[in-house]
């Protein structure tokens, strides 16, 4: 099955960009496309949003442009780019052809010495807070980029280690008056945490530290006594937690005992936490408040229960009152001390967020309450009315709010807990004699395993850690991984993922990745990270929160202002005025209702939750999608760019004929062909090899002659000198430019290839054409299907590739796609989706190998194809883990459906603050006499922000088009 190792292969590359590459050309190609650089220019000149647009946009038509960001309010445009594709002298001229003056600044952004680290960060309550914590740390020299993520409550700060330590960024996030806890430095690749048990003095952790820093492989260690754990950095290929293990047992005769530390559930374990302490401050504020809402708006209805609390105790001062200003004193200042503390932190660092509205409504309600109170009890003739039960219950319905709140925020992570929980917590340890028979079977703890080690892997078992099979066969389901429903063969020789189920035979696995540097782990990483990413659509809501908070307080003071001065001067009749309350009271019943009814939380929460399960969703799908901007361009795509080889064809070419132009024995021929081809990862190359591997009488010998002064022409061919002889082998293109003339019958070759859709490769033998090879690869089951489907999603669909005319043409016809470039250079498909953006489509580009990287960061939305190179998935946005071309529609319409779902968001929050100001202000109370009381507004307020978390955790339902998987079954059937 063409699945097995493709989908494989990519997930253990998928962040991996370490492994050896064949070739001069694919390691330059390597470098100049892992090698991002970042650049900071001056704009002047820029007065508005569409000012900024315009130059992002500019800047973002050029190559090789990764990000594109215009500070319109500093005047100031960073741009992270791929220098082999474009220059600085480009982006600068880009802008100023714009109409604005600019210039490069020379700042330390631009320096590549950088790490990243993670952190949580606990107390943050809407967009503000966020907005807060990123301003800190970007004021923090030594930090280039700072993203906080208010619906993960996490942080991820990219800074130079040389300027700024970790430690300092966690004291800068404490001084904004928030709790911070590190997650991840950035160093913890190859980390291990032990519990050492036994130790009686420090010279015993002395001992400790000597004995492992003696070991190969130990980078540094970390001991902490008070806890009784020792952390240690090792490098992988070298050394292992069992071997820190058995020297930390060695020391004292025995008596230390050590183990993995217990592991900690991570975010998981903070998520039960903040529910539980909610949970808590609820279940503690309703004890108290019950009885206030009692004491003041049923006992008074009861006969004789209403007489007891209406009996005076100090002058006017009643039983009641006494008992509500008990009760609602410790809700007031110890249960809602979180709002004064937030306000606190807010308020000093110049913003203002939920905790200053929550703050203020409960203090004015009250403190108007003890004044009433005092007057009472100094007065033998005031009648007040106090608001003890607005405060109580106005802070009792935020605390349920929230509690509902964290409880649904707990569920968009929801597919990360799941990718987090596949890991198994054991695994079979195999040990071997010198014969390879095996002497032992142990059960181990899984975060145990080194390299190389041999583990079994029995029926229904999971595979604890990625590697390779070396005995046995079976079918493994990788679902849970890669979206792929389908079990995939397994047998020695292929890669098998962590977290995988064996289904039905033995398995003995050879571990090559384990814990951090697992396929699962990276996943997980690149997931979490891409819900830390904002999409654009994000800065609407952080505009609006910046102003939203000062200009609720001005409207709120202006409500009770305008109420209380039209009573003072008899403005509404006194019929209007409730039994209860006199003029100055109900006009501050209007502005504290306005004061707690508005929810900058809703605003925050409506784009980064939906990203949060559209990305998750999107994983479990097979599709990873790397960040919120990618989710939100995608929605937006008119036009698809296709590869062809590996792309709309399988990708798995097979030579199909062979004809030679010279007198020559063919196996000398496929020596020559494929010593050059051997250093080449291109398809077509690969073919190539595997079919010269049929002449040789050794067909498990690897090696070939050595090929002198490779060269790789992207989009052409290859040349090198074999055996004192230069070969050539390409299209007809790299021919002419080498100067070799094609004699007739070698044309007729290619045209008779090209008509039955087959790439014809021409090879010359010392600047002489002396074969034709013909290679068929064809087309994926689906392509067909697929296009159609785009189309009548309004989505025109391009093919470019490098191969020749008549192939693409012919290719192109059997699926349906009008427009065809072939023979295109890297360079050219970048080119093409240029052209194509300057006339206004919004283009995505489908491609798998190293001459698509250049047009898939040229494009809006980059789509990798899972099983190609590692420089196309890490230069895509989105990549498509089971290399199926119908994901690409799947991509499409969960961003769609994403971005449909934060549309509503949005329209709910924002609605809902346009029509819930205004009625709480009292609009409809001079018709209707309609108001809404304070504790009412705290509830509905409440309700606002879990009603958005709910409406984007309705995106977990996601079902892609049932029209794809009609395709699935067709796929099957013809495998």
């Amino acid at each position: 099955m063409y699945m097995q190792a493709t989908i494989v292969g990519v997930i253990i590359r998928l962040l991996e960009l370490n492994t050896d590459r064949k070739g001069v050309s694919m390691s330059m190609e390597r470098e100049c496309t892992s090698n991002e650089s970042k650049a900071l220019f001056s704009v002047m000149g820029m007065t508005c949003s569409a000012c900024s647009a315009s130059v992002e946009k500019a800047v973002k038509r050029l190559p090789g442009i990764r990000e594109a960001i215009v500070d319109v309010l500093n005047n100031k445009a960073q741009v992270i780019f791929y220098p082999s594709f474009v220059k600085e002298e480009q982006i600068l001229e880009a802008i100023m052809d714009t109409g604005f003056m600019a210039e490069l600044i020379d700042d330390d952004i631009s320096d590549r010495s950088h790490q990243v680290c993670r952190v949580r960060i606990r107390g943050m309550t809407c967009t503000s807070c966020a907005n807060a914590i990123e301003s800190t740390l970007l004021g923090i020299h030594g930090v280039k980029k700072a993203q906080v993520a208010l619906a993960t409550e996490e942080a991820e700060i990219n800074y130079d280690p040389n300027l700024v330590s970790y430690s300092e960024l966690l004291k800068a996030v404490e001084d904004s008056g928030f709790e911070a806890v590190l997650i991840t430095t950035g160093e913890d690749e190859c980390k291990v945490h032990l519990k050492v048990d036994g130790i009686r003095n420090d010279h015993s952790w002395r001992m400790i530290e000597n004995s492992l820093e003696l070991l190969p492989g130990v980078q540094t260690i970390d001991i902490d006594p008070r806890l009784q754990k020792v952390s240690v950095s090792y490098k992988s290929d070298i050394t292992g937690p069992r071997h820190f293990i058995e020297v930390i047992e060695s020391i004292g005769s025995g008596n230390l005992k050590a183990m993995m530390y217990p592991q900690e559930r991570g975010s998981d374990s903070h998520k039960q936490e903040e529910i539980k302490q909610y949970y808590r401050s609820l279940m503690w504020s309703l004890i108290f408040m019950i009885p206030v809402f009692l004491t003041s708006m049923v006992f008074m209805y009861v006969p004789g229960v209403g007489h007891v609390f209406d009996t005076k105790v100090l002058k006017m001062l009643t039983v009641g009152e006494m008992v509500r200003w008990i009760l609602a004193t410790p809700i007031q200042f110890i249960i809602g001390q979180r709002f004064y503390i937030g306000s606190y932190n807010a308020l000093r660092h110049g913003s203002a967020n939920m905790d200053v509205l929550i703050a203020l409504g409960t203090n004015a309600a009250y403190f108007y309450s003890v004044y009433t109170v005092v007057r009472a009890a100094t007065s033998v003739n005031f009648e007040g009315t106090d608001f003890f039960e607005t405060s109580s219950m106005l802070i009792t319905f935020v605390l349920l709010g929230k509690y509902l709140e964290v409880l649904a925020k707990g569920k968009t992570s929801a597919a990360i807990a799941k990718l987090m929980n596949l890991a198994p917590d054991t695994a079979t340890l195999l040990t071997l004699d010198a014969g390879g028979k095996i002497l032992k079977e142990e059960e181990i703890d899984s975060r145990l395993i080194q390299k190389n080690d041999l583990l079994k892997v029995i029926p229904g078992e999971k595979v604890p850690c990625d590697g390779f099979v070396v005995w046995g066969q079976s079918y493994v389901n990788e679902s849970m991984i890669t979206g792929e429903s389908r079990p995939v063969t397994k047998k020695k020789g292929d890669i098998v993922i962590g977290g995988t189920v064996n289904q039905n035979g033995a398995l003995h696995v050879k571990a090559t990745r384990v814990g951090s540097e697992s396929a699962l782990a990276q996943i997980v990483r690149l997931v979490e990270s891409a819900q830390m990413n904002k999409a654009p659509v994000q800065k609407l809501a952080d505009l609006i929160s910046r102003y939203f908070v000062p200009l609720v307080i001005l409207f709120a003071v202006s409500t009770w202002l305008a109420w209380f001065l039209a009573g003072k001067f008899h403005s509404y009749p006194e019929s209007w005025i409730p039994p209860s309350m006199d003029r100055f009271e109900l006009a501050l019943q209007f502005g504290i209702s306005v004061m707690v009814i508005a929810c900058p939380c809703a605003l925050g929460l409506a784009t980064p939750t939906a990203v949060m399960v559209g990305t998750g969703v999107g994983a479990s799908q097979g599709v990873l999608i790397k960040g919120g901007q990618a989710l939100e361009t995608a929605h937006k795509v008119n036009c698809i760019v296709f590869d062809k080889t590996g792309t709309l064809t399988e990708g798995k070419p097979v030579v199909v004929s062979t004809r030679l132009l010279r007198q020559m024995v063919i196996r000398d021929f496929y020596e020559l062909v494929a010593a050059v081809e051997v250093n080449s990862e291109h398809p077509l190359a690969k073919a190539i090899v595997e079919y010269a591997k049929k002449f040789r009488e050794d067909k498990e010998n690897q090696t070939w002659a050595e090929a002198k002064d490779f060269i790789s022409i992207s989009g052409h061919g290859v040349k090198a000198m074999v055996n004192d002889k230069e070969i050539v082998i390409g299209n007809k293109s790299l021919m002419l430019e080498q100067g070799i003339s094609i004699p007739s019958e070698a044309k007729e070759l290619l045209l008779e290839a090209e008509g039955m859709a087959q790439t014809g490769i021409l090879v010359s033998i010392s600047q002489e054409i002396s074969g034709v090879i013909a290679i068929s690869d064809p087309l994926k089951p689906s392509a067909t299907e697929v296009i159609s489907i785009l189309k009548s999603m309004n989505v025109e669909s391009i093919m470019v590739t490098g191969d020749n005319k008549g192939t693409a043409n012919s290719i192109a016809n059997q699926v349906g796609i009008d427009t065809v470039i072939a023979e295109a250079k890297p360079e050219q498909k970048a080119d093409k989706i240029k052209e194509l953006q300057g006339e206004g489509y919004i283009v995505a580009m489908v491609g798998d190998g190293i001459n698509d990287s250049p047009a898939l960061v040229a494009a809006d939305v980059g789509m990798a194809i899972g099983a190609g190179t590692d420089i196309a998935i890490e230069a895509a946005d989105i990549v498509l883990m089971r290399s199926n071309l119908e994901d690409v529609i799947t991509a499409i319409d969960l961003s769609r459906k994403t971005f449909s779902r934060i549309r509503w968001n949005y329209i709910w929050a924002l609605g809902y603050n346009l029509l819930g100001i205004p009625i709480a202000a009292g609009a409809l109370f001079p018709s209707l006499r309609f108001r809404l009381p304070p504790w009412i507004a705290g509830a509905a307020m409440a309700a606002s922000s879990v009603s958005v978390v709910c409406w984007s955790l309705l995106l977990k339902n996601y079902r892609r088009p049932k029209i794809l998987d009609t395709l699935e079954v067709k796929e099957i059937r013809v495998e």
